[in-house]
């Protein structure tokens, strides 16, 4: 089995890079596990106050359920994984059912940040992209799919989202094996990535 983290800024390309490499694999050979599926559940907050979730900052995710599901599927045992609702900051009661498989990519922010999970991974990735062409990414994303102004989006960007990435997610590079500039669109990194997954499973 190989455990794979893939790390980088909101609209760095990370899941870009994830989708391109889950292409070029023989299906059913990966499991992903998003890290977004592991934000805590906050349905027992207010809801006034669920606006003021900092969901960029470490304390957000629910690091030891992550850390126990990659754990007990590489003993090769399967795993409810949890399923989050944006809208209403929640977890939901239904779950989705993975099976172990010879690949397992965690993709998310912060995906190096604990070192327990980090000491798991076989491979480490961190996917840098300018942040300039981060935010334009995140403006059209927020704007098209999250009915977001760009203004609002702008805002969070330098009050919430620029600190938290410098603080908590940028140093996370150091962990890194691999650093993949410019995201999707660096199909050479991507290459690279897919014939050292290949060579792993055929061996």
């Amino acid at each position: 089995m190989l455990i794979i983290g893939i790390a980088g800024g909101t609209g760095s390309g990370k899941t870009t890079v994830v989708k391109k490499i889950i292409e070029s694999l023989p299906a059913g050979e990966v499991v992903l596990l998003p890290q977004d599926s592991y934000y805590k559940d906050s349905s027992h907050v207010p809801l006034e106050k669920r606006q003021s979730i900092n969901f960029d900052h470490p304390d957000a995710f629910d690091w030891p359920l992550l850390t126990r599901q990659v754990a007990a599927l590489r003993r090769g045992e399967s795993v409810e994984q949890p399923v989050y609702e944006y809208v209403t900051s929640s977890r939901l009661p239904e779950t989705i059912h993975i099976e172990p498989r010879e690949v397992i990519i965690i993709e998310g922010i912060m995906a190096l940040y604990d070192p327990c999970l980090r000491a798991m991974m076989d491979l480490k990735v961190f996917v840098d992209t300018d942040p300039d062409e981060r935010l334009i990414r995140v403006i059209q994303r927020d704007v098209l799919e999250r009915g977001r102004t760009a203004e609002a989006v702008m805002e969070r960007y330098t009050r919430v989202l620029k600190p938290m990435h410098l603080q908590f997610i940028e140093p996370c590079k150091r962990y890194a094996d691999l650093i993949v500039p410019e995201g999707g669109d660096n199909q050479v990194a991507i290459d690279i990535l897919t014939m050292y997954i290949k060579r792993h499973i055929n061996e």
